[in-house]
C-alpha cells in the first residue's frame, strides 16, 4: 500500500509510532519521566476534547475524575486496613485499574445525569460545583490520609515484570495513549460519533433525525471519564504517591488549556497540547528566574498571557493551525475519492397505499399566554398527496409545522399520525415512526461533510453501539449507512458535493442537503419548511420533479412555502392560513381565485 494512499490519521501515526518507540533510547531519565507526564496528561485532555471541543460541553472536572481512579489504585496497591469486601483486590493493579474504572464511571454517570441536562453556562458552573466537591472529599477522608495523602506505593508489576523505572512505564503509558487515540477516532468515525459531534450546533435538528442527544451526551462525558480513569492509575503508579493537590480546579483548568492550546476540536490536540503545555511551563520556570533575576510564580503570569495570544493568532489551537494550513493539500477532489465498495441496501418502509389517511389534525389550538398562534385548525393529509399550507408572514404557519413535528404541544386539540395520537411524543419517537422534516432556518453542521450530514437522517436505521464503534466491529452497518446517504444525496442533485464540507455549498444546496438527510430516514410524511427559498429557477423545476416523484412512490408531503408559482404548480391541496386560523382550503384552482385569498395577500379585492 502506498503511502500516498493512506488517511491522513494513518500518516501520522506512520511517523509517530517509530519515533515514540526510539525516544527512550535517547534521552535522559529526567526527560523520559517528561514523556510520562505528558502522555497521562494527553490521556486527561482527550477526554476534554472529546466533551468539550466535540461534543460542545464545557467541564472543568476532569482533574477530579483522574482524582478518584489514582486514590483508588493508591488504596489497594498499599493494601493496609482493606475492608473484607475489598480483600482480595490488595495490592492487584488490575484490581486498581478495575475498582478506579469502576468507581469513575458511576460517579461520572451519577453527576452526567444531575448536570448534562444543563445548558449554557450553567454547565460549565455545575463541573466547577462538583469537582471542587471531590477536591474537597480528597482531603478530608482520613482512610485516604487526609490532605497528606497516600505513600509508600510498590512498583508497578504486570505480568511478573516490574516496572519501576521510568523507561519501562513509558512504554506502558504511550501504549495506552495511542490505544485511546484509535478508540477515539474509531468512536467518532462511527454512526454514534456523528450523535456526538452533532451535539455542537445541532441538537434541535439531532432530535428530530431520531437521535438521543442525552444519550449521545452521556456516551462522550462516561468516554471521557473513562479515559481520566486511566490516566489517574498510570499517575498513581508513575508517582507512587497521592495527595489531593494535583487534582484541585485548578489542574482542570490546565487541562483545558492543554486542550485550548493543542487544539479543542482535534483530536490529535490532546497530544500537542499536553506537550506544548508542560514544555513550557518548564522553559518558563527554568529562565524566568535568571532573566528576571528574582523568583517567585511569574511563569503563571507569562503563560496566561502567552494563552490569550495564542487564542487570538491560532482560535482553532495548534492542531487546528496545522490542519487548516496543511490538510488543503492533502484533500482529494470528488473524481479522486475512491469509489464505494458496493453494499446491501438498507431495508425500506412499506409505504402506506394511496389515498391512506397518514395525518389527521383535529380542532389543533395553540396558545402563549393571551396569544392564540393557531384557533381551531383541522384537516387531513393523505399518502400520495402534497399538501401546501400558505399564508402571509405571522399566520401561524411555523407554529402550526412545530406541533405536526411534535416539536410544540398543542394546548387542545388533537394531532393523529397513522391513526396513533402524537400531540405529546417527542420529536425523536416520531423520527422512527415515519415523520421526517426539514426547517425554515437550515439547520445542518457546517464542518462536517455533506455525505456526513446527509447520514445523520439515517441514524435510527443502524443499531450498532459504542463499543463495536469503538473496536471498529461496525463497518458493515456503517457502509450501508452511507450508502443510503449517498443515494439520496445523488437522487437529489448534490452527488458531486459527497466530500465538501456542507457550509461551503450555497443557501440553496443546503436546503436541498436537508431534504436528502430528511429522506434517508425513510418517511412516509415529509414535512418540508420553505424548501424553495433561496433556489434558482432551475433548481426550483429539479425539487418540484422530485417531490413529484415522491409523491408518485405514496409518499405524503407538507410544505410550507411563500412561493406562489412553485406551489400553484406542484401542490393537490392548498391550506390557507391567516391570524392563526383557517380561511380556505381547497385544490390550487379554487384557492387562486378565493376572494378570502385574495384579501389577506393583497388587503382586497375590487
Amino acid at each position: 500500500m502506498r503511502i500516498a494512499s493512506l488517511s491522513p490519521h494513518a500518516r501520522i501515526f506512520l511517523v509517530l509510532v517509530p519515533l515514540l518507540a526510539l525516544l527512550p533510547l535517547v534521552l535522559p531519565t529526567y526527560q523520559v519521566t517528561l514523556a510520562n507526564n505528558i502522555g497521562i496528561f494527553a490521556l486527561a485532555t482527550l477526554g476534554i476534547v472529546l466533551l468539550t471541543g466535540i461534543g460542545g460541553m464545557t467541564s472543568f472536572g476532569q482533574a477530579a475524575f483522574v482524582g478518584i481512579s489514582a486514590y483508588s489504585t493508591a488504596y489497594l496497591a498499599i493494601g493496609t486496613d482493606l475492608p473484607a469486601q475489598l480483600g482480595w483486590l490488595g495490592g492487584s493493579p488490575w484490581g486498581g485499574l478495575l475498582l478506579g474504572m469502576v468507581l469513575t464511571l458511576a460517579v461520572a454517570a451519577l453527576l452526567g445525569a444531575l448536570t448534562l441536562r444543563l445548558s449554557g453556562h450553567y454547565l460549565p458552573l455545575g463541573t466547577i460545583a462538583w469537582g471542587l466537591s471531590l477536591f474537597y472529599l480528597f482531603g478530608n477522608l482520613e482512610f485516604l490520609g487526609g490532605h497528606t495523602g497516600l505513600s509508600g506505593m510498590p512498583a508497578l508489576r504486570l505480568f511478573g515484570i516490574s516496572l519501576d523505572r521510568a523507561e519501562s512505564l513509558y512504554y506502558l503509558i504511550w501504549a495506552l495513549v495511542l490505544l485511546a487515540v484509535v478508540v477515539t477516532l474509531n468512536l467518532l468515525d462511527s454512526r454514534e460519533g456523528r450523535a456526538i459531534r452533532a451535539l455542537r450546533g445541532g441538537q434541535r435538528m439531532s432530535e428530530s433525525m431520531g437521535v438521543n442527544t442525552f444519550r449521545a451526551k452521556m456516551v462522550a462525558f462516561l468516554v471521557s471519564a473513562g479515559f481520566a480513569a486511566l490516566a489517574g492509575w498510570l499517575y498513581a503508579y508513575t508517582q507512587r504517591f497521592v495527595s489531593p493537590a494535583p487534582f484541585s480546579l485548578q489542574a482542570g483548568i490546565d487541562f483545558m488549556f492543554m486542550a485550548l492550546i493543542g487544539g479543542v476540536g482535534q483530536v490529535w490536540g490532546a497530544l500537542i497540547g499536553a506537550t506544548a503545555v508542560t514544555f513550557l511551563k518548564q522553559w518558563l520556570q527554568d529562565w524566568l528566574p535568571h532573566i528576571l533575576g528574582r523568583t517567585g510564580n511569574f511563569e503563571s503570569i507569562v503563560f496566561g498571557l502567552l494563552i490569550v495570544v495564542l487564542m487570538q493568532r491560532m482560535p482553532g489551537g495548534i492542531a487546528g493551525w496545522l490542519a487548516r494550513h496543511l490538510g488543503h493539500a492533502r484533500k482529494l477532489a470528488p473524481s479522486a475519492q475512491p469509489a464505494p465498495t458496493p453494499v446491501e441496501p438498507l431495508p425500506r418502509r412499506a409505504l402506506p397505499a394511496k389515498g391512506e389517511a397518514i395525518l389527521e389534525v383535529r380542532g389543533v389550538t395553540k396558545r402563549f399566554g393571551g396569544l392564540v398562534a393557531n384557533n381551531d385548525i383541522s384537516f387531513d393529509v393523505h399518502a400520495g398527496e402534497i399538501l401546501a399550507v400558505i399564508g402571509p408572514n405571522g399566520a401561524g404557519k411555523s407554529t402550526l409545522f412545530n406541533q405536526l413535528s411534535c416539536v410544540d404541544r398543542p394546548t387542545s386539540g388533537e394531532i393523529r399520525f397513522r391513526g396513533r395520537r402524537i400531540d405529546g411524543r417527542t420529536a425523536r419517537e416520531m423520527a422512527g415512526a415515519g415523520l421526517s422534516r426539514t426547517f425554515q432556518h437550515v439547520k445542518l453542521l457546517p464542518t462536517m461533510s455533506v455525505l456526513e450530514n446527509a447520514a445523520i437522517g439515517a441514524h435510527l436505521r443502524g443499531g450498532k453501539g459504542v463499543a463495536a464503534a469503538a473496536l471498529r466491529l461496525d463497518r458493515r452497518e456503517e457502509a450501508r449507512l452511507l450508502d443510503e446517504a449517498r443515494r439520496q444525496l445523488g437522487r437529489v442533485g448534490l452527488g458531486q458535493h459527497l466530500h465538501a464540507e456542507a457550509g461551503s455549498l450555497a443557501l440553496g444546496q443546503q436546503r436541498i442537503l436537508e431534504i436528502a438527510r430528511a429522506l434517508c430516514a425513510d418517511p412516509c410524511l415529509l414535512l418540508l419548511d420553505e424548501p424553495a427559498a433561496g433556489l434558482r429557477h432551475l433548481e426550483k423545476q429539479a425539487l418540484a420533479e422530485l417531490l413529484k416523484r415522491l409523491r408518485a412512490e405514496g409518499m405524503a408531503i407538507v410544505l410550507v412555502e411563500h412561493d406562489m408559482d412553485f406551489v400553484m404548480g406542484l401542490v393537490d391541496r392548498v391550506f390557507v392560513m391567516e391570524f392563526g386560523e383557517q380561511i380556505a382550503e381547497g385544490v390550487p384552482e379554487t384557492i387562486q381565485t378565493n376572494p378570502a385569498v385574495l384579501e389577506a395577500y393583497l388587503g382586497g379585492v375590487e
